[in-house]
């Protein structure tokens, strides 16, 4: 595994005023086996504890008495001494939901001691206001699926993924680089980033079994939902799950997601979803200054999927129509594209304090105005489309920019990495209004270079008046 987040732990480590980490992250996206790797990578030993399976641990950990909690975690099976120069690991925390704030008495009266913990469902214990929570005493790492490089490493293109890491825009990339690029692209929208699908792949080349690996991940997700629901009915939150797969990226409007139930019931199925992190929000930002979590109507959201590889799976589309799909069709119509490239900008928001994804969207009775992604990076507002085809193409852009002021916006379609200057009309108030903007257009597969690429992006002036 090649994931970014071992650099991360390893700062953490190095760190003399280090925090317990809490790794979140849904089901299977690889916190367990990064812990495992990173203590090996380490050549530190690892007392791993799967809270799961020691429900009986609760009382050692609500006595709050780090002293005693290590006697007793030392007798359990193939744990052994536990010291500074180990690595103390809780999996599944969420199952004993007292050893959350005990973490805060084990920094404090062993801070030489490197404390991980994970969990699957761990938003839903941190949900429940009885725990005393340990703020300002832990430190958190999310953790998603597997980005497109990691994928590129993982399967033995490595030089390929040397290219990305290494992009300029001024230098631009050689056509068959470009080309063997797109179709490893298309590998990963099929495979997704889910690692045991990729290892699947990486090991097997065969997109049959990679399929069998998609449905046995998505029934272990299935099969989670009574743990979550409660006494609230599964048919319904596995219809809320099926329409999101299929619904990525449109304005969710409670009625399309069922006609027989209450909007309170669907809505809360669908916090549900995102608490285990199976969903993420796409919330309308009016996008009038930063923080763009600040603008917000929170009533108005689009959702992601958790990784395009399961969206695909849940759809019912095989590799025969993803691997058939003509480039245009693949960018402009269907989810495919935009869960791509929103799953990309939440891995590059991960550390960020305002990581929600935002999205602009102007709703008139003549004409409507939709930007899909709208990202701050380097102190500058940046709408984002995914959309095939020519400049003249992209109405909501223009409006964006004479409505906000934009000097900046970024395209993201099949073709190559390019910068232009865009000039056109668009009416605001029923008044003719010129804009000028830079439009960056990069590859779908360009996307961790994102902020790499908006650094060598002058400052330029915004909408003029025609």
């Amino acid at each position: 595994m090649d994931r970014k987040q071992f650099t991360r732990l390893e700062d953490w480590l190095a760190r003399s005023d280090r925090k317990p980490l809490i790794l979140r992250g849904a089901r299977q996206v690889g916190k367990s086996t990064l812990v495992r790797l990173f203590a090996e990578r380490c050549r530190r030993p690892l007392a791993e504890v799967n809270l799961e399976r020691h429900p009986d641990l609760a009382p050692a950990f609500a006595r709050n008495d780090p002293a005693y909690l290590l006697n007793v975690l030392e007798t359990l099976p193939g744990i052994g001494a536990i010291g500074p120069r180990g690595i103390l690991f809780l999996d599944e925390i969420q199952s004993v939901p007292e050893a959350i704030p005990a973490l805060r008495y084990l920094r404090e009266d062993m801070g030489d001691l490197p404390v991980l913990a994970a969990g699957s469902l761990l938003d839903f214990a941190l949900a429940d206001h009885r725990l005393s929570m340990p703020v300002g005493r832990v430190a958190y790492l999310h953790m998603g699926p597997m980005t497109f490089s990691e994928f590129l490493n993982a399967v033995g293109a490595e030089q390929l993924a040397s290219r990305i890491a290494a992009f300029e825009i001024e230098r631009g990339l050689d056509p068959a680089i470009h080309r063997r690029l797109l179709e490893l692209l298309r590998t990963y929208l099929f495979t997704g980033g889910m690692p045991e699908a990729v290892h699947t792949f990486a090991r097997s080349r065969r997109f049959r079994e990679v399929s069998e690996v998609h449905g046995s991940i998505i029934e272990t997700y299935r099969e989670d939902f009574p743990r979550y629901v409660g006494s609230r009915s599964l048919a319904r939150i596995l219809g809320v799950f099926n329409f999101a797969a299929r619904s990525v990226g449109k304005k969710v409007k409670y009625v399309h997601v069922s006609r027989e139930d209450q909007a309170a019931m669907v809505r809360a199925d669908i916090e549900s979803l995102c608490m285990a992190r199976v969903l993420a929000k796409v919330v309308h930002s009016h996008s009038s200054g930063l923080p763009l979590q600040a603008d917000t109507d929170p009533r108005t959201y689009k959702l992601l999927f958790m990784d395009v590889g399961l969206m695909n799976a849940v759809c019912g589309l095989d590799w025969a129509a993803i691997g058939s799909m003509g480039e245009t069709r693949l960018v402009n119509e269907g989810a495919v594209a935009e869960q791509f490239i929103g799953q990309h900008l939440q891995d590059l928001l991960a550390g960020s304090p305002n990581r929600e994804l935002t999205y602009w969207l102007r709703e008139g009775r003549s004409a409507n105005a939709e930007v899909d992604y709208v990202a701050a990076f380097g102190g500058r507002i940046v709408p984002i489309e995914v959309k095939a085809g020519a400049s003249g193409s992209l109405k909501s852009l223009h409006q964006f920019v004479a409505d906000k002021g934009a000097s900046l916006a970024v395209r993201f379609d099949t073709g190559p990495p390019s910068v232009q200057t865009v000039r056109t009309t668009v009416r605001r108030a029923g008044t003719p209004t010129g804009v000028e903007y830079r439009l960056v257009s990069l590859p779908l597969y360009l996307v961790e270079r994102l902020p790499a690429v908006l650094r060598t992006m002058p400052r330029e002036r915004g909408p003029v008046e025609a």
